[in-house]
């Protein structure tokens, strides 16, 4: 019986009781004593509609004896036991036509090979197709004789190169690089902006086209440009600009372009001295600028454009501002850096500034970084820095900054500490450990009048204070009556809102731990 199950005719045809006979009759077949009317229509149905489903015939196979092998007696037997119990047991027949799965033709239908391979057919002629432009391109930038055909062969690539990856990869190893940047040597403006952006598009997320381009030859063209008697064109100078920008995005590009003479470039472009660089130039530069400042040895390249002063007298801006602080970051890196910020007037009052604008975080971070890389390097920095206000601004960031730059306050502050106490220690000697020795509170004189002696008590641990103590919560008070007028200032209110007098009262005996408000 174990055969019935088959989604085909021909088990039908072939399952037959070969040696099972009734107890009292002679050999006849047992098929038709099996099956029910409906259960036989039902195998026909299956058999024949959409040829069944392989995954299930596959399944069943193995479970079923090869037709090929002769029956043994023990097989025989088994299916003779089989057949009478399922002739007697109908119902048992029903539950497994139920539980058996139901072949999905719709399904087998829907994956026959004829959809796949007609739809990988259309992928692979669309990539042929697009590789067959990508060809006719490359090879119509090498063409020398005909000037307007590389124009336009230089404009397609670069909308080819401007938003996919795989052709920027693939018109590389085609060979566009070297026929792009020969193209800089023309005379006719709009190809060079052509093969400029073409260029500027093949390096973006490419790190190999990126050391192809400069290896090719295209900063030095490029500055052949710039410095040619003629100025060039605005839009050739912002792709020029870009282009030293992305370039200088790879590390072993930066020391090769800061070498170049790109730098003095890119500062006269920052500083618009003749009023013709667009907002998106000065941005670019900037950039490039952070990105070569990263490499050690071309700060000194940097400082010899005179850019420190600039860069300080910028601050301000906020557009700019974050930038700038983040390239004297890289530049305080150098002694060389250290000193041409040091000697700029008001630099330090200007970068103590800095630490107060609260509305900007990564401002805080970076000029705290800058004072703390001085303070740690330059000894003589630190006084300048004190008279400049920076310990109540450092106070006040320990409080209201974000984590990094408290944490970098705070080393400021240890710093400036340690070296006001190798101070005191030269000036008294061996006589420290008396000044600071707690007062002895509670002599004879003052055990008949407890309230009198702790009175007493509080004066002299008052007087015994250390001026650097009476100077620390000076300022603490200061920061708290600055932050409350900051408050009073946003919220619109009235300036006598919060009365000097009264606030004094409530910060009198506050700490960092502890605020009023």
């Amino acid at each position: 019986m174990a055969k019935c199950h088959r989604n085909d005719i021909g088990s039908v045809l072939l399952d037959r009781a070969t040696t099972t006979t009734s107890a009292g009759g002679g050999g006849h077949f047992r098929l038709w004593s099996s099956f029910s009317g409906a259960s036989f229509r039902r195998k026909i149905f299956y058999a024949v509609s959409c040829g069944g489903s392989s995954r299930y015939r596959h399944h069943n196979d193995k479970n079923d004896v090869a037709p090929s092998s002769p029956p043994t007696p023990q097989a025989t037997a088994t299916r003779s036991t089989a057949t009478k119990t399922t002739s007697q047991s109908p119902s048992k027949e029903k539950e497994l036509e139920k539980v058996k799965p139901k072949s999905e033709k719709l399904s087998d239908l829907l994956n026959l090979p004829e959809f796949s391979e007609s739809e990988n057919d259309a992928v692979t002629k669309k990539k042929v197709e697009a590789l067959d432009e990508l060809k006719r391109v490359a090879k119509e930038l090498q063409v020398e004789d005909d000037s307007a055909k590389r124009k336009e062969a230089a404009s397609r690539v670069r909308l080819l190169a401007k938003e996919d990856v795989e052709a920027r990869a693939t018109l590389a190893m085609l060979g566009v690089i070297p026929p792009l940047v020969a193209l800089l040597d023309s005379d006719d403006v709009v190809a060079q902006i052509a093969s400029l952006y073409a260029l500027l598009n093949l390096g973006i997320g490419n790190d190999v086209n990126k050391a192809a381009i400069l290896q090719a030859g295209a900063v030095h063209k490029m500055l052949k440009l710039i410095e040619s008697p003629n100025p060039p064109d605005p839009s050739a100078s912002e792709a020029i600009i870009a282009n030293f920008l992305g370039l200088s995005a790879l590390d072993s590009n930066k020391p090769i372009i800061g070498a170049s003479g790109a730098i003095p470039f890119l500062v006269k472009t920052l500083k618009n001295l003749d009023n013709t660089s667009s907002p998106q130039a000065k941005q670019d530069a900037l950039r490039a600028l952070y990105n070569l400042s990263i490499f050690p040895s071309n700060i000194s390249f940097i400082l010899e454009t005179d850019l420190i002063p600039f860069f300080l007298n910028s601050l301000g801006d906020m557009e700019v501002s974050e930038r700038i602080l983040a390239i004297l970051s890289n530049m305080v890196s150098v002694p060389e850096g250290r000193k041409a910020i040091s000697s700029v007037r008001d630099a330090f009052p200007i970068l103590v500034d800095a630490l107060n604008w609260n509305d900007s975080p990564g401002c805080q971070e970076k000029a705290s970084y800058i004072l703390m890389v001085m303070a740690h390097k330059a000894f003589g920095d630190r006084q300048a820095m004190i008279e400049a206000g920076m310990v109540s601004a450092l106070l006040e960031l320990t409080l209201l900054g974000s984590t990094l730059a408290q944490k970098r306050a705070s080393r400021i502050l240890e710093c400036l500490r340690v070296d006001k106490g190798k101070q005191v220690s030269q000036s008294f000697g061996g006589s420290m450990g008396a000044a600071v020795s707690a007062p002895i509170c509670g002599s004879s004189s003052s055990s008949t009048n407890p309230n009198m002696g702790s009175k007493e008590c509080l004066e002299e641990e008052e007087d015994m204070m250390s001026e650097e103590k009476k100077a620390v919560k000076q300022l603490v008070q200061q920061s708290l009556q600055n932050n409350m007028r900051r408050i009073v200032k946003r919220a619109n209110l009235p300036q006598d809102f919060v009365p000097s007098d009264h606030f004094k009262s409530l910060t009198s005996s506050s700490t960092s731990k502890s605020l009023p408000f």
